[in-house]
């Protein structure tokens, strides 16, 4: 079945230096950008992390330090990148949870102003979890009756991504071949930023979700306690959620002014 779509999305898969998403790199990025029309465009890059490759992880997708030492940078990339996407949904396995975060912060960091949480995002593994609980291999043989050949090469993946979620919608009657209906039904507990740091509550106001204020109105904290924000801002944590941040401290702060 192919996809009912009413705008483009692009299935897309990352390599990486490791899985944190706030201070690993990508090494390896592949787009297949799909049109309404049923046309496709595709694109896949190598990328110098400007950081070591961790032996453990090269033993994993097979990119060296050595293999990417000539490659471009993604913030000579990010240009072409963010032409792809801007006008797209978003579609992936694992995506919501650790493609989408760490592109986002690869964005930031090249200081392209792109929010990639106003995108629908249709996250096929968890389509597949939902369905049946089981990896992208065997999804694909389980969907497609397909072995996948160079499995964590970034281009394997993300084609057979894309192939599964036809296969998906093939399967499953209840499953609506309409983007904005899958990316509900692969979606997680809705946070504000990607990492899970800043929650919701149940009037939809921001909320931290950890530490001494979890479970407290974001808001509040900052008016109480900005010493705190300005912890918030100089830790470890992503700069999607520090952008976040800034946007509701910015927000109080106009609403006072008017």
């Amino acid at each position: 079945m192919e996809l009912n779509l009413k705008k483009p999305i692009c299935f897309f898969d990352l390599e990486t230096t490791g899985i944190n998403v706030a201070t690993d790199r990508i090494v390896e990025i592949s787009i297949l950008k799909v049109f309404p029309n049923g046309n496709k465009e595709s694109h896949t890059w190598r990328v110098n992390p400007e950081m070591p490759i961790p032996a453990v992880v090269s033993a994993i997708h097979g990119i060296t330090n050595e293999m990417v030492a000539n490659e471009p940078t993604f913030r000579e990339l990010a240009p072409k990148i963010y032409a792809l996407l801007k006008d797209s949904d978003l579609g992936g396995f694992n995506s919501n949870r650790f493609d989408i975060p760490l592109l986002a912060e690869e964005l930031l960091r090249a200081e392209i102003d792109f929010d990639l949480k106003k995108a629908l995002s249709v996250d096929v593994q968890t389509i597949f979890h939902k369905k049946e609980k089981r990896t992208l291999e065997a999804a694909y043989k389980f969907y497609c009756d397909k072995d996948l050949e160079d499995a964590h090469s970034a281009k394997a993946d993300t084609d057979a991504t894309y192939e599964v979620l036809k296969a998906q919608l093939d399967k499953y009657d209840d499953l609506e071949n309409d983007v904005a209906s899958l990316a509900v039904f692969s979606s997680h507990k809705s946070f504000a930023d990607f990492a899970g740091y800043i929650g919701y509550n149940k009037e939809r106001e921001e909320i931290f979700n950890f530490g001494k204020h979890k479970g407290a109105k974001v808001e509040d904290v900052m008016e109480k306690e900005p010493g705190y924000f300005g912890w918030l801002l100089n830790a470890d944590f992503p700069l999607y959620t520090k952008k976040v941040l800034t946007r509701i401290k910015l927000q109080k702060l106009n609403n006072k002014l008017e």
